[in-house]
């Protein structure tokens, strides 16, 4: 596993991790990764494709192979992006608390953990998995998506965890209607996405007739 750090602050290391499904990933998970990286002085950010996502087990999702080599040409060309196979390689369900202590324990306990995702993401936080011990270990960085304010944490989450907002961090981030769901149905329209996802992305879906049926 590649994990990128600056020599000056591999002791103490403020950790990245994006985790999703990635099916594909898209210009705004990339915009999104580095205004984190930048905003919060990261010194990098780690991709981390699901394996078998826990919250999508009813829905039909691309072989996590395409999806990790995806993940891996849209990001190849920043310094300070990574991938991990951290759970593409698990063989059971993927949850956020187990790749964190991973994460957590490879780094040591000087390192700073982030936990990059959606506004959205986050105010179902309270349906994830052992998430008293997600919110005491990590911090996480909300991008800001239109509809979902922070402010119902107040009502969803903060009555169970009174300490929410110490623990995450809103982020704006230029608006861009961009979604993995959105990219899959035009290419099973024959519409263009071309723009949407890096351009080695978009070849790879054509080259691999993804996303057709």
């Amino acid at each position: 596993m590649s994990l990128l750090l600056p020599k000056s602050r591999k002791d103490n290391p403020r950790v990245g991790i994006m985790g999703g499904t990635f099916d594909p990933l898209h210009q705004g998970h990339l915009v999104t990764a580095e205004e984190a990286r930048t905003n919060f002085s990261l010194d990098c950010v780690i991709f981390v494709p699901a394996g078998l996502p826990a919250h999508k087990r009813k829905q039909q999702v691309t072989d996590p192979e395409h999806r990790y080599l995806m993940t891996f040409l849209a990001i190849m060309n920043n310094p300070y992006f990574s991938i991990s196979r951290v759970e593409i390689d698990r063989q059971d369900a993927s949850y956020t608390v187990d790749t964190l202590r991973f994460f957590s324990e490879a780094y040591g306990s000087g390192s700073q953990v982030f936990f990059i995702t959606g506004a959205d993401a986050i105010l179902d936080i309270l349906t994830w998995k052992n998430y008293e011990e997600l919110l005491e270990t990590c911090t996480f960085i909300a991008a800001s998506r239109s509809g979902y304010p922070l402010e119902k944490l107040s009502e969803t989450v903060e009555p169970y965890y009174p300490r929410i907002f110490e623990r995450v961090h809103l982020m704006e981030i230029p608006a861009m209607a961009i979604s993995s769901t959105s990219i899959r149905q035009r290419v099973r329209e024959g519409r263009t996405i071309k723009y949407l996802t890096p351009e080695p992305v978009e070849q790879y879906i054509y080259k691999n007739w993804l996303y057709i049926d």
